[in-house]
């Protein structure tokens, strides 16, 4: 029940079921975000597989990343760029929250998700093929898990929303659960992906993630007086941008394969 609560949450994928979850379900559904995010992966894999067969690796990455939005029903990409609205200027706590809640994208907003969709872009890219398969996993289950993490170290900003069940249901336990679930399910794919010291590789990315969202994190705390669901949506944003720079800077120092 939780993993489609999860699902239903953070993708399009259809769970044949049309009940809607309870905040508190959906809260208690957090341990399940890096399954929701495999779920995710596999699907760009096989998307991947699919394009190209007939298509240049080019145009099949732009359409890797208009199915990755498509899935997630642009929820990450849509806090993302309230996110930004809300960091410009210089603004009380309270009106950056009102900026936030606005159903208008500024120019701020604007600039960041083209800056940010260019880099995820290019980043594919600039992967070697043999790591593509396994970066597609790996990005949306690493990024979902540092939701987890997020939910779970910084406080809630707003009293009130949705943001405030999924922080009241993410505790020590669910929070070791989903590290415990990622790390094994990213050691096993650096494993089947051949990777020299697969499990030392793993949790290096997982490493790597963390350190750049704590960063994201006690920033967009500082500017919010917390986090929001806004910003968790953009600290996923950022973390799949992170893992794949990650992946492919790894790569090109020859450390993967």
């Amino acid at each position: 029940m939780g993993l489609l609560a999860a699902l239903r949450f953070l993708t399009v994928i259809p769970t044949f079921s049309r009940r809607e979850d309870s905040p508190a379900e959906m809260g208690q559904a957090v341990v399940y975000y890096p399954v929701a995010g495999l779920a995710i992966g596999l699907v760009l894999a096989g998307l991947n597989w699919l394009f190209g067969l007939f298509l240049p690796s080019e145009v099949a990455n732009i359409l890797l990343i208009v199915a990755l939005v498509m899935i997630s029903g642009a929820l990450h990409l849509d806090g993302f760029v309230d996110t930004f609205d809300g960091i410009a200027g210089h603004k009380p706590v309270e009106a950056r929250w009102q900026v936030m809640r606005d159903s208008r994208v500024g120019a701020f907003g604007v600039v960041g998700v083209v800056l940010l969709l260019l880099v995820k872009y290019v980043s594919l890219n600039s992967l070697p093929g043999a790591l593509l398969m396994v970066s597609l996993v790996l990005m949306p289950l690493i990024s979902r898990w540092t939701m987890v993490y997020a939910l779970f170290a910084y406080p809630y900003a707003r009293p009130d929303g949705l943001g405030k069940a999924l922080k009241q249901g993410t505790g020590w336990s669910r929070f070791i659960i989903a590290t415990a679930v990622t790390l094994a399910f990213t050691v096993g794919l650096a494993w089947l992906a051949g990777m020299t010291y697969f499990y030392l590789v793993g949790p290096a990315i997982m490493l790597g993630s963390w350190v750049v969202i704590v960063g994201v994190a006690g920033y967009l705390k500082g500017k919010f007086a917390g986090l929001t669901g806004d910003t968790y949506g953009a600290i996923n944003e950022i973390a799949e941008v992170g893992v794949l720079i990650l992946i492919g800077l790894l790569a090109h120092n020859d450390w993967l394969l």
